[in-house]
Order: C-alpha cells, then sequence, then structure tokens
C-alpha cells in the first residue's frame, strides 16, 4: 500500500496510490495521514481499499505524514560515504536530529541566508508505527509504518565549520523533503536491498544500495530504542551513500536554479528546484 497526502484547492488531503501513480481521495476513510492513522490497527483498516474505488486527486506532494514532531537522523552510515567525509567509520550508530518542519517530495529547497555549501543526500526513511522502547533487532522491523524517500539536505559550512552540533547544518528552512509516498512494510520484504540515486541538473551524483549500509534499519531502530522511546510518527534518515557535494574534488554546492531529482527503488521520486534565500514564514 501506497499512502500520500496531496495539496489541493480544499486543502490536504489523504490518498492512496494506484498502480499506475495515479492520487486516489480517502478523505471518506480518514482525515489525514498522521501519527494515529500509522498505527497497525489503523493501517489494517485500510489495507483493503482499492484505490479506483476513489476520486482520482490532483495537486502536489504535502509531506508524507503530517505534524513531523521528531525526526532522527544517522550519520556516516555507509562506510564509503564515511572515506569521502575524512571520517572513520563509526563503531555505534552517529545520531543527530533535523528540527526544520517536513516539506513535500517536490517543494523547493530554499538556499539558506550566508550559505555557502548547500548540499544533497539521498536516503531511505522509516516511520515509526508503533511504540518502541528497548526492542530487539529481531523485532524491530515491526514497529515500521512504512518507508520512504529522504533528501537531508545540509548546509555544510553552518554543520561542519560553526562549532557546536551537526543540527543547525540539517534544519534550515526546506531542509526535509519526506515522500512522495509512505509505502507499507509489506511492499518492501528487504528495506536491505534497496537501490537508490540522485541526480543535479541531470549528470548522476550518488548511486547507492541499501546493502551496504553500516548498520541496518533493524539495528537503528533497536539501538536508538535503547536511548528514546520511539512512539508513532517518529521518522528515521538512515544515512547517504558516497556522492555527496562536500566529498568530491573539487567540492560542488548548490546554487540558485539547480534542480535535484533522487529515487529510492520502489518508494518513489523527488524532484526539488533550487531557490535563492526568502523567508517562507
Amino acid at each position: 500500500m501506497k499512502l500520500a497526502r496531496i495539496r489541493t484547492a480544499d486543502g490536504i488531503r489523504p490518498a492512496l496510490i494506484a498502480s499506475d501513480g495515479t492520487a486516489h481521495d480517502i478523505s471518506s476513510e480518514v482525515s489525514d495521514i498522521a501519527a494515529q492513522t500509522v498505527a497497525p490497527d489503523a493501517l489494517a483498516k485500510l489495507e483493503g481499499l482499492a484505490p479506483t474505488d476513489f476520486p482520482v486527486l490532483k495537486g502536489d506532494y504535502a509531506p508524507v505524514i503530517d505534524d513531523v514532531r521528531r525526526m532522527f537522523c544517522i550519520g556516516l552510515n555507509y562506510s564509503d560515504h564515511a572515506a569521502e567525509a575524512g571520517m572513520p567509520i563509526p563503531s555505534e550508530p552517529i545520531l543527530f536530529m533535523k528540527t526544520c518542519p517536513a516539506t513535500g517530495a517536490n517543494d523547493p529547497i530554499i538556499l539558506p541566508k550566508g550559505s555557502e555549501k548547500t548540499d544533497w543526500e539521498v536516503e531511505l526513511g522509516a516511520v515509526i508505527g508503533s511504540r518502541a522502547h528497548h526492542v530487539t533487532e529481531e523485532d524491530a522491523l515491526s514497529h515500521v509504518a512504512g518507508y520512504c524517500v529522504i533528501n537531508d539536505v545540509s548546509e555544510r559550512a553552518f554543520q561542519t565549520e560553526r562549532g557546536g552540533q551537526w543540527t543547525k547544518g540539517k534544519s534550515c528552512d526546506s531542509f526535509g523533503p519526506i515522500g512522495p509516498w509512505l509505502v507499507t512494510p509489506d511492499e518492501v520484504p528487504d528495506p536491505q536491498s534497496l537501490a537508490m540515486h540522485l541526480d543535479v541538473n541531470g549528470a548522476r551524483k550518488q548511486t547507492g544500495t541499501t546493502a551496504t549500509m553500516i548498520f541496518s534499519v533493524a539495528q537503528i531502530i533497536s539501538y536508538l530504542s535503547r536511548f528514546v522511546t520511539l512512539v508513532p510518527g517518529d521518522v528515521i534518515s538512515t544515512g547517504t551513500p558516497p556522492g555527496v557535494g562536500m566529498g568530491m574534488s573539487p567540492q560542488q554546492f548548490l546554487r540558485e536554479g539547480d534542480v535535484v531529482e533522487l529515487s529510492v527503488e520502489g518508494l518513489g521520486t523527488q524532484r526539488q528546484r533550487v531557490e535563492a534565500y526568502h523567508d517562507t514564514f
């Protein structure tokens, strides 16, 4: 099952995605795709729905889940990305947070004021569907409501050259594209075998597979749950393969007018145009 949230003239509507990629309005069945919607019992009620029994929706993709409160991110989770960053392979998952509001899959990336090094990162996202507290690796994936594409947009100067933690380089407005779809685990039998790629202006920058993660999705969830109780609606961004602008020689970063396109196998595609700084509020 593929779920989405679509912006229309009448507001955001929850949708089921049909096999041909069309979105169908299921607002008669559920008010939104939110934390309560991705709980196991709520998802089970949607499983039997046929998208084509509902009206077609036209509009842009909103963030795949409403009101994302917490986005946990794992740094340096691909050994070849750690190498290009000049950092050692971590012995435990590196945790940081994105604190910006989530944005839609095709919403623009807005360069922060003073930015010189805004970068791209295609990542597999996992959305938690049930409370996870000290869970085992064997049980961890049972707490996942679904998977999605995430672009962990990053301002590298803010992240690495301004002292303190990474969060301020990860949390600028527009740095949280999530979606287009939330794909339930029955359609993703092995999250560790998904191809992914990212292009900038039509040129391939990142090519990878989740098979080369240092820490698997199950390991990440189990690990995080030892320190933080994960709850429905939490989003985990699981790391990026090599090919980020920071790791190139010479380094390459996003500029106004650039177009970023990224995809994770079976989870859909994002497309973002880069805009000059402007206040979004």
